[in-house]
């Protein structure tokens, strides 16, 4: 199983990346415009995925195992809210991005079956304690982002830029034929 997070952590950056390069070739303006989404912007979306994250990824270093790949998000102050806007400056956000996406990758790249099959004991941000399977919490981790990016390339269609192919399929390495298991029916 845990190739699977390794495939979507890598995933996950690599969407990072040209998001954030087809992004950049917008001006602050563009970036900041208000465009009616959930969090408003390009910007403001941008940036609740980082907040998101980081909330989940320091419940995520409540595992026993403690890893020390998420040392840096446990120094962190917690996040203000869903909607905060800790970097409304785009370049300082899209290095933290990069910075973020790295111990993300370094970090599910040393899970292990113990940390998966853990029962996560958690509280949301307006409260209330949940007890969840960490497997199915990481899964959601990544599929948030994948939701959040998806608003993401729709706001900057709107604005003319074109990020291109987005699917996970994409990043799927093709399997090698196994032309041992079949014999040839001739």
């Amino acid at each position: 199983m845990r190739s699977h997070f390794v495939l979507l952590a890598a995933y996950n950056r690599s969407m990072n990346t040209r998001l954030y390069a087809a992004a950049g070739s917008l001006p602050a303006a563009e970036l900041a415009h208000d465009r009616g989404a959930f969090f408003g912007s390009i910007l403001g979306t941008l940036n609740h995925l980082v907040v998101a994250d980081t909330i989940w990824l320091q419940r995520f270093a409540g595992l026993p195992a403690r890893h020390a790949e998420l040392d840096p998000v446990r120094a962190l102050p917690p996040p203000a809210a869903l909607d905060a806007l800790p970097f409304p400056e785009f370049t300082a956000l899209a290095a933290h991005r990069r910075w973020l996406d790295a111990i993300i990758e370094r970090w599910v790249s040393v899970l292990d079956d113990d940390d998966l099959r853990h029962v996560l004991h958690y509280a949301k941000t307006r409260g209330g304690g949940f007890r969840r399977e960490f497997a199915a919490l990481l899964l959601h981790f990544f599929n948030h982002q994948t939701h959040h990016r998806g608003q993401v390339t729709t706001l900057l269609s709107q604005a003319g830029v074109d990020v291109g192919v987005t699917d996970l399929v994409a990043m799927i390495p093709d399997a090698a034929a196994d032309t041992a298991a079949a014999p040839d029916p001739h």
